[in-house]
């Protein structure tokens, strides 16, 4: 009783017209950073961060989660019709998606992708609401000991399943914690790293490194590209609505996605590439007639989209349960949580019930909302595919720019996004995934903190992280996932399949 009381609480903020608006716009602006080749959610979210501070934090944490789950949906629109995917966890879906529009079959292709995203979002949510109070629960016996341990287990997890080369991972993640030392220290007020500038001694901007990275970084990437793989084409989409063999393939594709979907998003730096790239895996190995696949199979198009879609929304259980953001996404997310003065964790549902269940309940109505937007509408987004690149990157530039100065009105931050913008276009040209660097400096103060607090309370005493029942379990599965991810036969199937 306590589950439908508590989803009542939510959706009776859910519904609110502020609250119905702001899931609109959220939804609505990720369909949009999908359908656009070149983007995501990352440097979205980045991008609009500036623009929250004065915003009530449940509508602002609704927008952004839409922003999220509705790039799932919009991601997949692009790697249907032009065989380039508008989000890396569509890239999947481009192998059948695109076979099945050049034969024609578009059109029951988008309504695959949108019905099975509709119904995968709707049960990742579900798990989302009955999981979190138990999890949470459990958060309160936490102590430093654990906290410290399970931030560990969030590093090992981003470097195992980060996409690329392992040892880059590792580089990335340190890289992440190396600059999340530059800040006072917080126990004996001495700067750290900050060379005598006064905006360094409070440490890195979160929003403008994570702008820089991912957002700038991410439009020099695509200007270094030839035009021709920018300004796309569009096909013309018509029949959306599947056929009935359509719905006796995909359905138990989708099933299959979703409860995949559902359980990777949780992991620590899986979410919902992995959950892409395994159900298509699981969908090819179980069909009768594997040949089919790569050459249109509906199968191939209904269980990544379930799984990402699923993967989106169960990956806030950690987030907002634990404080830990098990992908780049929900890093940005406690960011955000943090400058408007919300301390992510356990305490959340207890300090914070209408925002914790708020948001929950409005993850139903923006799936609702991405049905309307996604299919009825889906003439505008291939509209959309036909504007040149030339005239999207200097309008984005302006908004990120003028936000950032509305920060702390200083220069500095512009600056700061600057340099980060030529870092994040040089690790996209050594294919270092920039995903691990932010946890790690999102992550790399608060397992310092933890780990200080640990050590005093032990007077020094390191094996008290070991024989504590809940750290100690916690630091085995990070040391068992570091050391398989090592072993060379399981290395090389690992870079095999981010690589395919």
């Amino acid at each position: 009783m306590d589950l439908f009381s508590n989803l009542a609480t939510g959706f009776g903020v859910a519904l609110t017209l502020q609250n119905l608006a702001f899931a609109l716009g959220g939804v609505f602006i990720g369909t949009l950073i999908g359908v656009l080749p070149g983007l995501g959610p990352v440097p979205a979210i980045a991008m609009l961060l500036p623009s929250i501070y004065t915003l009530d934090p449940t509508a602002a944490l609704i927008m952004l989660a839409g922003v999220y789950y509705g790039a799932q949906y919009g991601g997949s629109t692009t790697a249907i019709l032009i065989n380039l995917p508008g989000e890396s966890s569509s890239i999947v879906t481009a192998i059948d998606g695109y076979q099945m529009a050049r034969k024609g079959r578009a059109g029951a292709a988008l309504a695959a992708a949108g019905l099975g995203s509709f119904f995968a979002g709707c049960v990742g949510t579900l798990v989302l609401a009955a999981f979190a109070p138990a999890l949470a629960g459990i958060a309160f016996a936490f102590g430093p000991a654990e906290y410290a341990a399970l931030m560990l287990l969030g590093l090992i997890g981003a470097v195992v399943l980060a996409s690329g080369a392992v040892m880059k991972a590792v580089g990335m993640v340190l890289l992440g914690l190396l600059l999340g030392q530059i800040n006072t220290d917080p126990l004996s007020g001495v700067e750290r790293f900050s060379f005598g500038i006064p905006e360094l001694t409070d440490g890195l901007g979160f929003v403008a490194v994570a702008m820089g990275l991912f957002g700038f970084g991410e439009i020099i990437g695509n200007l270094n590209r030839p035009p021709e793989s920018r300004e796309v084409f569009t096909r013309d989409v018509k029949n959306l609505w599947p056929t009935r063999e359509d719905f006796r393939q995909a359905m138990p594709a989708v099933l299959r996605g979703t409860a995949l979907g559902s359980l990777l998003g949780v992991l620590p730096g899986g979410g919902a590439i992995l959950a892409s790239f395994v159900s298509y895996t699981l969908e090819k190995r179980v069909s009768k007639t594997p040949e089919r696949f790569g050459h249109g199979a509906i199968e191939g198009v209904a269980g990544p989209e379930s799984a990402n879609n699923a993967a989106a929304q169960t990956s806030f259980i950690p987030m907002l349960t634990l404080g830990i953001p098990p992908n780049p996404v929900m890093a940005l997310m406690i960011g955000a949580m943090v400058v408007m003065g919300i301390t992510p964790g356990p305490k959340v549902m207890v300090e914070n019930p209408d925002l914790f269940w708020g948001l929950i309940a409005s993850m139903w109505i923006g799936n609702l909302m991405l049905i309307i937007l996604n299919l009825p509408f889906i003439g505008i987004w291939v509209k959309l595919l036909t504007v040149p690149y030339r005239f999207l990157f200097p309008s984005i530039v302006c908004f990120c720019v003028i936000g950032l100065y509305t920060l702390s009105n200083n220069n500095f931050d512009i600056y700061l996004a600057g340099v980060f913008a030529v870092i994040g276009f040089a690790f996209i040209k050594l294919r270092c995934e920039a995903g691990p660097l932010l946890l790690g400096m999102v992550l790399g103060p608060m397992l310092e903190e933890n780990l200080r607090r640990t050590l005093l309370v032990s007077r020094g005493d390191w094996s008290v992280l070991l024989t504590r029942p809940i750290s100690g379990t916690l630091i085995a599965i990070a040391v068992v996932m570091l050391v398989a991810a090592l072993l060379p036969a399981i290395r090389k199937r690992r870079d095999n399949a981010f690589r395919d």
